[in-house]
């Protein structure tokens, strides 16, 4: 994976990393950012950030955290929010959490007053009797997609702080679907409803 050595003559743009440049980029970024230095991506990637932001449980040390970071990463959301431990699995986000701004709060109190004092309405889901489907869901532009842990789902502390709670249609046998799986599907609704007539192109190389 990745590039090696740059060819030719050196860019003259700050962006660009001499290291990268000389010995290669084998990062897990988009081409249009091969051998630009990290700082320089997450500059890029602020100026064009969606409106949207996504919130996790972790009370359990949750290891779905890891690919929730790397989506959104993917779909450009504004930032991620990990409630409960600090701690959690980085793995999965294949080290694309130094390009995704992630936010801690200690407890659901502190991300819902976040969220209200930012404008956001505040979104569980999960498959729970009442749910509203997302599939027919008017998703707003500013809003905060919460998710529970793989297994117990959304918490009831959870489900007392969301303003609505949104169900993802399945038609198997199983309960639920992965909570990254989960958390991808409604991220791309999210897309497809604000974006999917505009959509936005990593820079090219000059």
């Amino acid at each position: 994976m990745g590039v090696g050595p740059w060819q030719g003559e050196w860019p003259d743009d700050p962006r660009y990393d001499p290291e990268l440049l000389e010995h290669g980029d084998r990062r897990n970024v988009a081409d249009g950012y091969r051998y630009w230095t990290n700082e320089a991506i997450v500059a890029d990637l602020d100026q064009r950030r969606h409106p949207f932001h996504v919130a996790i449980e972790n009370w359990q040390h949750d290891f779905n955290i890891g690919s929730v970071v790397r989506t959104a990463n993917a779909f450009l959301a504004a930032e991620v929010h990990i409630v409960g431990r600090r701690r959690w699995n980085r793995r999965g986000a294949m080290v694309t959490d130094r390009y995704q701004h992630i936010r801690h709060h200690p407890d659901l109190d502190a991300l819902t007053a976040w969220a209200h004092g930012a404008g956001l309405r505040v979104l569980g889901i999960d498959n729970l009797p009442g749910a509203v489907p997302l599939e027919t869901y008017d998703l707003p532009r500013e809003c905060l997609l919460l998710f529970g842990q793989e297994g117990p789902g959304l918490s009831a502390d959870a489900r007392e702080h969301v303003d609505d709670v949104l169900s993802i249609a399945q038609f198997g046998s199983t309960r639920s679907i992965n909570a990254g799986a989960a958390a991808a599907i409604a991220m791309h609704a999210w897309i497809r409803r604000h974006v999917f007539d505009q959509p936005v192109a990593c820079p090219q190389q000059p």
